[in-house]
């Protein structure tokens, strides 16, 4: 092969060290949290009922009696703009009862933002809102008005950019009443606007973290308070996510809050593990300081048990996101969480294996994900795979499931044949695997992915057939490729735009296809 500076020289199939793997690790941070913005647990949420629990007609809505979803938007704007009118007048009053007044107002303006999954915000925002309920969100205002201003602002934030925006003015008085000496109900309330603004995108997120919005929200994580500790937590997964890693540093080092993090997940609540793990996933995929406490801590062993036991898929992919975040790390992390031989690398592969036959298949790519990355460590880890019954369920789906899985399942497979670099710079093959891998039918996994359109998938399937002609015994690799139809899937690439391609392609050819090929055979 080409020598060390060559340009037709190739990294192994997959390395999880170093700068790449934590690349990937907050490309996928990021990717995830746009997935689950268009997903049931968006990044946004719409508030329709009260966080403080509290019943009658000061409380939660009755959706059976009060949603009006086919109302007319017109006459639902009109109502929003009196609303916001009658509320200008009751900020103004002065008299006995202008307490009561604020308050009655501001309970129609909330009712008519929590009545359509498409509330009013606009006609609100135009009528003049943001500056009165700021004003009705000042210190001194009882509980009662603060809590509806909070949720009035809650339902504004889970609108369109530009309304979430609008919200600016608010921001230091919201993240102000999360503080201490605020009632739990209002604290929540403000954490759940605060959550929806951070939602939005990485410049309110920057004006958030230097308003200095995250102590408090991770102070409000601390305590065993299921409900405020779940929004603060969600809050908090949104106000992270990156792609910057400063926020995640600065929350894990903040004192208490990697003891509850294990605290959290090692309760029963569903819910809450769900929110906490999404905390795990952006500390895992954005700081290696938060990382290495986490790998430190309990909770590996905790997301092990939280994949075993639970069918929640809400839960299920933040907690196996976290796992393959924590393996993903480099070499040393990675032997530091998984001991080849240890119970700990038996139960992670075991919980991996459950997702693979998940009929979720968001389960599946994610496993495989994990086991990639695995399967980049050491020679033992990469013997715990081919040796369980991960393997066989890799071989199935890299022939019969969707194109993003097969893509993972391919560089889990090919982690498994590859050990560490030569000195030529070309990945050491491991044999056996890679025998066991061609005779179960693998080759022509690979070879599909060699045509498909997607470069990166082409380049795994180009190299993992370099492996089988470098490396099968007794020269039967060409042969192999060429039964498969791999020389014509390869020849593809002959005039190809993208350079590194074509020359893998044609180097391949040209060396183990070249003129010679086939005559020692039709002479005999």
């Amino acid at each position: 092969m080409a020598d060390e500076n060559s340009p037709h020289r190739r990294d192994p199939i997959k390395s999880s060290v170093g700068n790449v793997a934590a690349q990937r690790r907050r490309q996928s941070a990021i990717s995830v949290g746009k997935e689950r913005r268009e997903s049931l647990v968006r990044a946004k949420r719409f508030c329709r009922v009260s966080v403080s629990g509290g019943g009658g007609d000061d409380g939660d809505i009755s959706l059976d009696h009060e949603m009006v979803i086919d109302e007319e938007d017109s006459i639902l704007e009109a109502q929003t703009s009196s609303a916001v009118q009658e509320l200008q007048t009751a900020v103004a009053f002065q008299g006995k009862g202008a307490m009561q007044k604020r308050v009655n107002a501001l309970r129609e303006l909330r009712r008519l933002l929590s009545r359509s999954e498409y509330p009013p915000v606009e006609a609100a925002l135009k009528a003049g809102a943001i500056p009165l309920l700021v004003q009705c969100l000042s210190f001194g205002s009882p509980d009662e008005q603060l809590l509806e201003v909070a949720w009035c602002l809650t339902n504004i934030a889970a609108g369109k950019p530009e309304e979430t925006r609008a919200l600016s003015p608010a921001l230091p008085l919201l993240i102000a009443h999360i503080g201490e000496k605020s009632s739990l109900p209002v604290a929540e309330q403000c954490a759940w606007a605060l959550g929806n603004v951070a939602g939005e995108g990485e410049e309110l997120r920057n004006i958030l973290l230097s308003q200095g919005a995250l102590l408090p929200l991770a102070r409000m994580m601390l305590p065993n308070k299921g409900s405020t500790v779940r929004t603060a937590a969600w809050a908090l997964s949104n106000l992270i996510k990156g792609p910057e890693q400063k926020a995640a540093t600065e929350l894990i080092r903040i004192e208490g809050v990697l003891d509850a993090i294990v605290r959290h997940l090692k309760k029963a609540d569903e819910e809450l593990a769900t929110e906490v793990a999404w905390v795990v996933v952006y500390l895992s995929a954005l700081s290696n300081v938060a990382t290495s406490m986490l790998v430190k801590s309990d909770v590996v062993q905790l997301l092990v048990e939280r994949l075993a036991s639970s069918n929640s898929l809400q839960l299920l992919i933040p907690v196996l996101r976290s796992l393959g975040n924590l393996v993903a790390g480099d070499s040393r992390t990675t032997c530091s969480v998984l001991v080849p031989g240890h119970e700990i690398t038996d139960s992670v592969i075991t919980v991996l294996v459950k997702c693979l036959k998940s009929e979720h298949r968001v389960l599946k790519k994610e496993a495989a994900w994990v086991l990639s990355n695995i399967a980049a460590g050491s020679v033992e880890h990469k013997q715990s795979i081919f040796s369980s019954e991960a393997l066989p369920l890799l071989l199935r789906l890299l022939s019969s499931s969707p194109f993003d899985i097969r893509k993972e399942v391919a560089y889990a497979l090919g982690n498994i044949c590859v050990g560490p670099a030569e000195g030529d710079g070309r990945p050491k093959l491991i044999v056996e695997h890679l025998v066991s891998l061609v005779k179960n039918g693998c080759l022509s996994g690979f070879v599909e992915l060699i045509r498909s359109a997607d470069t990166e998938a082409a380049r795994l399937g180009l190299q993992f057939i370099e492996l089988v002609l470098r490396g099968m015994p007794n020269g039967e690799g060409p042969k192999l490729v060429e039964q498969e139809d791999g020389i014509d899937a390869m020849e593809m690439y002959q005039f190809h735009e993208n350079e590194d391609l074509r020359n893998m392609a044609n180097g391949l050819v040209d060396k183990y296809f070249g003129e010679d090929y086939g005559l020692e055979e039709s002479s005999s």
